[in-house]
Formats: C-alpha cells, sequence, structure tokens
C-alpha cells in the first residue's frame, strides 16, 4: 500500500499544477467550485463569519465521504482523505510559485491556452490519483461511483456530472466562465484517454517496486 499511496501523491501534485494553471488563467471555477461557490453564497450571503468556501468546501468532501461509508466503502481509501486534506497546501506552493508570471495580465487567447493545458494536466494527474487503488478525491468519486454501478464510460460520466455540479452551482449563485466549461468538456474525455496509458505505467511501477524488495 505504501507505494500506491505515494504514486498518488505524485499524481496528486501533478494533478493541483493543473488546477494552478486553471485558477491564475481566471477564467471561471472548475464545475465542482462552481457548485461550492454557489452553496457559499446561498448559505453566507455577507461573506462574513466563520464560514467560508474553504469550510464549504471540505464540508460537502466530508458529506460524500460519509454516504459512499454508508453506500460502499470499498470507494473510500486512504487516498481519499489525503486528497481532502492536501489539494489545498498544493495549490498555495504552485501559485507561489507560478503567480508573479501572472501579475502583469494575458491576452485572452493566452489565458485560455494556460486554462486548456492546466485542464489536460489535471486530467492526467487525476487518472494517476484513480489508478494508483489508494484513493481519490472525494468530489471526483461522484463520477467514478456512477460510471462503475451505471457500467458506462468515465468520460462521459464525467462530462455530464461536472454539467450538472456547474448548473446547480450557477443556479445558487456560482459564477461560470469560458474555463468552467473547458474544464467540463475536456477533463473527461482527456482523463479517458491517459487512463490506459496510467494504468499500465502505474503496474509497471509497482511490479518493479515490489521485485526489487
Amino acid at each position: 500500500m505504501t507505494i500506491r499511496v505515494v504514486i498518488l501523491l505524485i499524481g496528486l501534485t501533478i494533478a493541483h499544477l493543473g488546477v494552478t494553471l486553471f485558477l491564475l488563467a481566471d477564467l471561471g471555477a472548475d464545475p465542482f467550485n462552481v457548485f461550492i461557490q454557489g452553496l457559499f453564497r446561498k448559505i453566507n450571503p455577507d461573506s462574513t463569519g466563520f464560514i467560508t468556501h474553504g469550510v464549504v468546501h471540505m464540508a460537502i468532501c466530508f458529506l460524500i465521504i460519509i454516504i459512499l461509508l454508508f453506500a460502499d466503502r470499498s470507494y473510500v481509501k486512504i487516498g481519499t482523505i489525503l486528497c481532502m486534506f492536501c489539494g489545498g497546501p498544493i495549490i498555495d506552493f504552485f501559485t507561489l510559485i507560478l503567480g508573479p508570471l501572472f501579475e502583469g495580465g494575458l491576452p485572452l487567447w493566452l489565458r485560455i491556452l494556460v486554462n486548456g493545458l492546466g485542464c489536460v494536466i489535471l486530467a492526467y494527474g487525476m487518472t494517476i490519483v484513480i489508478k494508483s487503488d489508494a484513493g481519490t478525491g472525494p468530489n471526483d468519486l461522484v463520477a467514478i461511483v456512477i460510471s462503475d454501478k451505471a457500467k458506462k464510460k468515465f468520460s462521459i460520466v464525467r462530462v455530464i456530472v461536472d454539467l450538472c455540479f456547474a448548473g446547480i452551482g450557477f443556479a445558487m449563485g456560482g459564477t461560470v466562465g469560458i474555463g468552467t466549461l473547458i474544464c467540463a468538456f475536456v477533463v473527461g474525455p482527456v482523463a479517458g484517454i491517459f487512463m490506459p496509458f496510467n494504468e499500465r505505467l502505474v503496474n509497471r511501477v509497482i511490479r518493479k517496486t515490489c521485485g526489487g524488495m
């Protein structure tokens, strides 16, 4: 399990590099965070008090974990908890490094390019996390569980789930931008392309590591 957790952390770092680029492009939140943003604005319209966007995000992730523990606990693993707590600090780290590159402002076409690149990197890292079999992010588990239970392609289910998150979040007051739509339509299909490649890569690393011990 140790090597699987290490692989997950590598994938998590890559994925959140993509998220950081996505956020720095400033073209709209990812679909899940549009939902969190809308819910936060409904709960706390004045943006005051101890309830923050981050608190709502953590609470919803925790709720998803609780629901899955009752529905099918096999989906909740140590990596699920790591994803819940490690994402924020990783984004803060990459923002500190990459933030100065975006301070002067970028033309729209370049921001769209950065946003798309961030989505591709996110999809690549996310598939490593999934194929590590040590757990995955609580929000990603929604698409994974539906895909497994309905026996449908992950790439298609991911797009539908992201559009639902964005639509509900927008109805509650969340902000949808070009980046939100890019993320909704790019991450799922690109993850579907990377999935078999990263499965072979992860299995090869695990076999070599276990063989060398």
